[in-house]
């Protein structure tokens, strides 16, 4: 989950500061035991989560804390946040939260909600995200009340390259997903993803519609996109869809916004629905597979070092991440590997957004200011960019003069160029002096 921003970051500032209060401590008295909990119920409350889910959020910390001894514990602060942690991930939910395929043949999938939760881009979002898995999707356009989203559909499915069935507006929405069934089955296709219609509010013409669709392709997946920065409303929404529906999963979009993000936490709790998907931005690749562990270890500031490595290996290249590893191993590294890392790390986010995910550095990334990093970077590439072949294979060749012609050329001052040449000898030299290590020691 590597977010632009992160929806709880509020809420993470807050419990990350209450739970090193008690760290470090030889002891926890029954007292301060019940203050950190009071800080913990104000902090979730603040952030709009549900007052009985945060009710028996607490009451479970307080019986686990009992359970396992904490305030007689060698590290009683330590075994508090381990508690904390795995009483989050029971609360976002800790079953499995994967899809759920047929043995053999078609798997159906709806993707139903109100208007103007991102459903059908959502839809787009999932059919791209399940292509690159391996499977081979197409798209249902069953929203035949609105004509704008069958055409967005198309587009959408233009630019992932997966197929768009749709028969217009006149053709009956039943007798169109029936006939597209048919026609994914009889051309191959192992996952049909139904966009389904959405209203502004709920009514009984939309869930009628709706559970006659359900009633005719008995989908393995019923997911509900639900606009995470709606608040508590989401829970309202989940109630009503899954009460007819029995919905299997929820998507929620806008999860890199500002909200507070209490709503989210308690949406599972209350409704028992889990979620399986998170929209993160705007573009086609930003829905990404909801991991309840991950989400508790970042709102608890502990990082989360696995989807930033996965992230690495969905954006990066890894040949040119592992060439450029081993010239810095082997003491050849060049500025065409400083621009080529540049790149890379580009294709990751903000550099907050990176940072938050390394365990310990969330107060750092909150001060980083975004803008400023991205310009130094551009200034870096501009001036790699700027030099020749041969001044980026050894920058030991520029004089005076090279450096005029670059920093005119980069659009920056001399002052820079010498800046970054020598940020790379003491890179070159530490990373030749790890080289001399991995040889002595034999790594």
């Amino acid at each position: 989950m590597l977010y632009n921003k992160f929806m709880f970051d509020s809420l993470q500032e807050k419990l990350t500061k209450t739970l090193r209060n008690v760290q470090g401590k030889g002891k926890l008295s029954e007292r301060n035991m019940e203050e950190t909990l009071k800080e913990i119920r104000v902090a979730l409350l603040e952030s709009d989560v549900n007052y009985q889910v945060v009710k028996d959020f607490l009451e479970k910390v307080r019986q686990e804390s009992i359970g396992q001894d904490v305030l007689n514990a060698v590290e009683p602060g330590q075994l508090l946040i381990k508690i904390v942690n795995d009483e989050l991930i029971r609360l976002l939910g800790d079953e499995d939260n994967e899809i759920h395929f047929a043995p053999e043949g078609l798997t159906t999938i709806m993707i139903v909600g109100l208007q103007g939760t991102g459903k059908t881009t959502q839809a787009a979002k999932l059919a791209n995200l399940l292509k690159k898995k391996g499977r081979k999707p197409m798209l249902v356009a069953a929203d035949i009340i609105r004509p704008a989203a069958i055409d967005q559909l198309k587009t959408l499915g233009d630019q992932i390259n997966v197929e768009v069935y749709s028969e217009g507006t006149e053709v009956k929405v039943l007798t169109q997903v029936e006939n597209a069934i048919a026609y994914a089955k009889q051309k191959g296709y192992d996952v049909a993803i139904i966009d389904t219609a959405g209203r502004l509010q709920i009514d009984e013409v939309l869930m009628q519609e709706l559970k006659d669709i359900k009633d005719l392709v008995h989908p393995e997946e019923i997911l509900l996109t639900v606009d995470a920065l709606t608040g508590q409303d989401i829970v309202n929404v989940a109630n009503s869809f899954n009460d007819l529906l029995n919905v299997t999963g929820l998507i929620l979009t806008k999860f890199d916004g500002d909200s507070k993000g209490g709503a989210a936490l308690s949406v599972k709790a209350v409704t028992g629905v889990p979620i399986k998907y998170t929209g993160v931005g705007e573009k086609i690749s930003d829905l990404e597979t909801f991991h309840p562990d991950r989400l508790a270890q970042r709102i608890l500031g502990m990082g989360d070092v696995v989807s930033f490595v996965e992230k690495a290996q969905e954006e990066m290249d890894m040949k040119k991440a592992e060439e450029a590893a081993n010239h810095l191993l082997e003491g050849k590294f060049t500025m065409d590997d400083l621009l080529n890392s540049i790149e890379q790390s580009r294709k990751l986010g903000p550099l907050s957004s990176i940072m938050k995910m390394m365990p310990g550095m969330s107060d750092m990334a909150n001060a980083i200011n975004d803008s400023d990093a991205d310009n130094e970077l551009k200034r870096i590439k501009a001036i790699i960019q700027s030099m020749t072949p041969a001044e980026r294979e050894d920058p030991s060749i520029m004089r005076s003069s090279h450096k005029r012609r670059i920093a005119k050329g980069s659009g920056t001052k001399v002052e820079d160029v010498n800046k970054l040449c020598n940020q790379y000898d003491k890179m070159k030299k530490l990373f030749k002096n790890m080289s001399s290590m991995k040889s002595l020691f034999k790594f």
